[in-house]
């Protein structure tokens, strides 16, 4: 097992890596931007290194910096979180030069998922459902992109091959905004990943975004856990998960599983990742991508498996066996996730960084937090606007639906303006509470009234 971890990133995710590694006696380091330097994981961890201003690319994602504080301290290995470097081939191959363990997989996994092109060809090879779409990207100066999207039938969707989180992403309705929408998907794509290739496929209507986390170890063993819904979106980026799935059957749960395990098997993977899928009304389903890292929702798989998947992951990644198979893992209620950002619902989720003044954080039977945010932090404007994650737990659907309802009521953040109060009309959903949770959810359901 590691002596010392090294966490290459910040907020809440850095804690929950801390608390995973001191349950298991582990000695962490936090690294934090200038920006950064009074936030909650830099005062839990047992050492901390400034690495940078507060650019992201300057901290970070300042591979020579990380991996020189990783050096400095004598980590032994290095938990990159989710975001940041956390897909980053060549920080994973930088670590593994320098004789540090990346708590992550192998480099090779990494880029066959990571090109979302190479991605469906290797699905496609594995007999796994992919979507129907291009074979390899497209440009707006291709003359058979027309045939190709009339083949494949409107609406189709334009999607950055080295991207995600809705980032270089348009869809495309008719041949009149084909073109257009290839170059501003390009041009994104090119600003957000550093590459602007596109390719198309077709736009699934009224999908559910469902989810399985799928763990591997050194040995070749895959397992699946149960899956996870995360429809509810804004711009392509999940605002609540909740699993099971009110939409999945036990059969359709079965197949899916086995799917993303054959899709984990197909790049050799160790450690913990998540393979994405759409599925239609009518319970087709396809793959859209894997995610080769801890996912920000994983909370709600650990609460219904009573599995910790940072801690799993981090053995894992020390090259200890899986020590259970996807049969063993039972269901056991229902959860529900609910991220709360730093933004104001109200003016197009404008983010509202700023300093906090009184905080109140819910509790109470089957409500966990996840949070690195405190009175009188100021959060800063230069990351992510995720500052808190309310978990509920129940025995059936509808008392988490209850529980979830009572904290978000509970939740009191002064000084910025928060997601809170639109969780809180989800919640209090008619269509929501019947399980009517398509992607196009907040447009049909909320935003609308």
């Amino acid at each position: 097992m590691f002596k010392k971890i090294l966490i290459a990133n910040r907020g809440e995710i850095a804690c929950r890596v801390i608390r995973a590694s001191r349950e298991l006696g582990i000695k962490t380091v936090a690294i934090h931007s200038e920006a950064d330097k009074t936030s909650m994981h830099v005062k839990m961890a047992d050492e901390a290194v400034c690495v940078g201003p507060a650019s992201a690319s300057e901290s970070y994602l300042n591979i020579p910096s990380i991996i020189s504080a990783a050096e400095i301290t004598g980590a032994d290995a290095i938990h990159p979180g989710y975001g940041f470097l956390a897909e980053n081939t060549y920080f994973a191959e930088v670590c593994e030069t320098c004789g540090i363990t990346f708590i992550g997989p192998k480099k090779t996994s990494i880029e066959k998922m990571g090109d979302k092109i190479e991605a469906r060809k290797l699905m496609i090879k594995s007999k796994v459902p992919v979507v129907p779409g291009s074979d390899g990207p497209v440009s707006a100066d291709d003359p058979k992109i027309f045939e190709l999207a009339k083949k494949i039938g409107y609406p189709v969707i334009i999607k950055a091959t080295a991207g995600g989180g809705g980032k270089g992403m348009r869809i495309v309705v008719s041949e009149e905004s084909l073109k257009n929408a290839i170059l501003m998907a390009q041009t994104e794509a090119k600003a957000a990943f550093g590459n602007p290739d596109v390719y198309m496929e077709k736009y699934v209507e009224e999908p559910h975004h469902i989810e399985f986390q799928i763990l591997g170890d050194v040995h070749g063993k895959v397992v699946y856990l149960p899956e996870r819904d995360c429809s509810i979106q804004r711009r392509h980026q999940k605002l609540v998960e909740e699993s099971p799935s009110p939409f999945i059957s036990d059969s359709l749960r079965k197949k899916m599983g086995k799917a993303a395990k054959s899709a984990a098997e197909a790049v050799g993977y160790i450690t913990v990742g998540t393979v994405e899928f759409l599925v239609d009304k009518h319970m087709n389903f396809y793959f859209m991508e894997m995610n080769t890292r801890i996912q920000v929702e994983h909370p709600i798989t650990e609460t219904i498996t009573g599995i910790d998947l940072v801690r799993e992951q981090i053995r894992l990644a020390a090259g200890e066996k899986l020590s259970f198979d996807s049969s063993d893992i039972k269901i056991n209620g229902h959860s529900i996730e609910c991220r709360i950002n730093a933004e104001d619902p109200d003016k197009d989720f404008m983010p509202s960084p700023g300093k906090i003044g009184h905080l109140y954080l819910p509790g109470g039977p089957g409500i966990r937090v996840d949070s690195h945010v405190y009175s009188g932090y100021t959060i800063p404007p230069f990351y992510d606007s995720l500052i808190a994650k309310i978990i509920a737990h129940g025995e059936t659907r509808q008392e988490a639906i209850i529980r979830m309802s009572r904290a978000l009521k509970e939740t009191h953040i002064e000084g910025i303006r928060n997601t809170a109060s639109l969780h809180s009309k989800i919640m209090e959903n008619e269509q929501f509470h019947n399980g009517i949770v398509a992607t196009d959810f907040l447009a049909k359901h909320v935003f609308n009234k």
